[in-house]
This record gives C-alpha cells, structure tokens and sequence, in this order.
C-alpha cells in the first residue's frame, strides 16, 4: 500500500528521488528554519560525540570509523591515478 503522506512531512530518507526537488523547495529557509537545522545538526554531533568518541571504555569502534574514512578520502583523492591500473586482459 503506497503511503499517503505529504512530501513536506517526509524525513529525508523517505523521500524518493523525483520528489527530491520539490522536498527541497517546501524546506523553511528563513533564519529560524535555518537556526533549527543548525541545532538539529548539532544534536546529531553531539550524540555522535558523545556515543563514541568520549567513552570510559574504548573500542575498536572508534579507530575502526577513523581508518575507514582515511581510507575512503584517500582512495577518492587517488582515484584519477588508480583507475589506469585497472587489470585489463591483453589478447
């Protein structure tokens, strides 16, 4: 059954990708609009923050985000040059 709610009251991750322009467009872009996606922003960091990054007890959580995105900005950084090294079959 298709849902029946409005596109303006859809969370980001609910819209679909037609209905992507027009979400955008009802978005509040006075400066309290503004203000409350900055705190909202803000309370995602926090939580964040304070879920693994400011813990009693360490876990491989931390070093493991860390080393993923080190590897995922590098390999985007590098990409130009790895993609002429691709295996490719001579015949």
């Amino acid at each position: 059954m298709a849902s029946v709610i409005p596109v303006k009251e859809k969370k980001l991750m609910d819209v679909k990708l037609r209905e992507l322009p027009s979400w955008i467009l009802m978005r509040d872009f006075t400066p309290n609009g503004i203000l409350g996606a900055f705190l909202a922003f803000q309370r995602g960091y926090h939580h964040y923050y304070n879920k693994y990054i400011t813990v009693k007890k360490g876990s491989i959580s931390r070093v493991s985000m860390v080393l993923a995105a080190f590897v995922l900005f590098s390999y985007c950084f590098s990409y130009k040059e790895l993609k002429h090294e691709q295996l490719r079959k001579y015949h």
